[in-house]
């Protein structure tokens, strides 16, 4: 995922996105803003995201973006220490960050974690013991996404949609591996501990089971194309995204839509930390404080790039007064059906993870296989 806007105004072109109201602050600072390095997926330092703080806090975010995990550290091992002052990671790689001496400790006590659903308070991997390493901001569900012209939801309510006669061809798969090879784990009944901690017997069953979907499937797609080929139909199923792309392609008029299966969804999480060697981390902390805080949320849940879901209490209740149709189109509403705190509760979402009993190298090498096959 390359750094231009490029990529939302050709694919969503006449989409406005999210409209939020540009504060009245006075920008005549006496010194040239202060750069904060940031390495993100796409639309974490856009205007929509940035612009309240930039303008509160003279300061600008430069950012490199990126696509799942494995880029984000191969990026990082390719930088100098100091690169990076804000580092937005997709949760499970957090660990591997901080053991690869790629962010800083942080202070805990500088943020509300007592304002988090009780589920997200002590995220794994996110601390060893009491010292905290990174500061989850968002989360997302991945499920079956579908054109809703080609399959009915519930002919969706299973990862098994994507054998389906009337999407012969046009199943795409979101070109990552983690998420998609996910879903086969959990088509394949590995729900407990996870589907991504699973024998090799198991692991050897996934890619079995993987490679009978070859016939169907009709390309491998980067976010831009994920977003194209699903708007023009050119794909009527896509494997390994959810909400976080369909919800910005309903609000355009696409016939899309995405569900949680009864084999169960996979959470997505990302999270903030310090980049190692900063010396900007006093306004990487602020800013992580201003991303949390309720307006902080409300603009993460509609961010125009892809919309994401509230870990804090005082995020749910924001967005349900500023938005009360997002709040009950996303599920940020307690006891409401699709809440993401009730999906968990039943056992019907489970985090992403990296292998436990295979290497990353093991399921990245599958995948590259079986995209040739």
């Amino acid at each position: 995922m390359t750094h231009t806007k490029f990529t939302r105004r050709t694919l969503l072109a006449g989409t406005a996105g999210v409209a939020l109201a540009a504060p009245m602050i006075n920008r005549a600072w006496a010194q040239d803003p202060v750069e904060i390095n940031m390495l993100a997926w796409y639309g974490h330092a856009e205007p929509d995201m940035v612009e309240e703080f930039e303008a509160e806090n003279n300061v600008k975010f430069v950012p490199k973006y990126y696509a799942g995990g494995d880029n984000m550290l191969a990026l990082i091992a390719q930088s100098p220490v100091g690169t990076y002052d804000v580092i937005l990671s997709d949760a499970e790689f957090v660990q591997q960050l901080n053991a690869a001496g790629y962010i800083e400790p942080m202070d805990s006590s500088l943020f509300p974690f007592d304002d988090f659903w009780p589920e997200y308070q002590n995220f794994p991997g996110h601390w060893t013991g009491d010292q905290l390493w990174s500061v989850m901001v968002r989360f997302g569900l991945l499920g079956v996404a579908y054109n809703t012209d080609a399959l009915t939801r519930d002919e969706a309510m299973s990862y098994n949609a994507y054998w389906n006669d009337k999407v012969a061809g046009k199943v795409g798969h979101f070109d990552w591996h983690l998420p998609s090879l996910g879903q086969m784990s959990l088509l394949n009944g590995n729900r407990s501990p996870s589907p991504y901690d699973i024998d090799e017997a198991a692991w050897k069953a996934v890619q079995e089971k993987t490679l009978t979907l070859k016939p169907q499937v009709g390309g491998y797609f980067d976010y831009g194309g994920t977003f194209a080929s699903l708007k023009n139909g050119e794909m009527l199923a896509m494997a390994g995204i959810g909400d976080w792309i369909t919800a910005v392609l309903r609000k355009d008029g696409a016939p899309v839509d995405s569900v949680i299966p009864e084999e169960g969804g996979i959470q997505w999480t990302e999270s903030y930390s310090i980049g190692k060697g900063s010396t900007k981390a006093e306004l990487v902390n602020k800013f992580i404080q201003y991303m949390l805080s309720p307006r902080g949320q409300v603009r993460s849940i509609q961010m125009a790039a892809y919309p994401g879901l509230s870990p804090t209490k005082s995020g749910w209740k924001a967005i349900q007064e500023a938005n009360p149709a997002e709040a009950e189109r996303s599920g940020l509403i307690e006891g409401a059906e699709q809440s993401p705190i009730k999906l968990l509760s039943e056992n019907r979402v489970f985090l992403r993870d990296i292998p436990r009993q295979q290497s990353l190298e093991d399921w990245n090498d599958f995948w590259s296989e079986y995209k040739t096959a």
